[in-house]
């Protein structure tokens, strides 16, 4: 989940940086961009993969 999320935060990065869309410094596409390698470290990581295997199985 954290991969798309990451994604959808890179497309967000390229979009303001490829049409120089003048925007305030709390979303420029540095920003956004690091927020996108935080949620892919993320999951990398294994945080919000998902489902997790218990510790007790019949």
């Amino acid at each position: 989940m954290l991969a798309i999320v990451s994604a959808v935060l890179f497309f967000i990065a390229f979009l303001i940086n490829a049409a120089d869309i003048s925007t305030n410094d709390t979303f420029s596409s540095t920003n956004v961009m690091l927020l996108g390698l935080t949620a892919l470290a993320l999951h990398l990581a294994g945080i919000g993969s998902g489902w997790s295997r218990g510790g007790r199985r019949r």
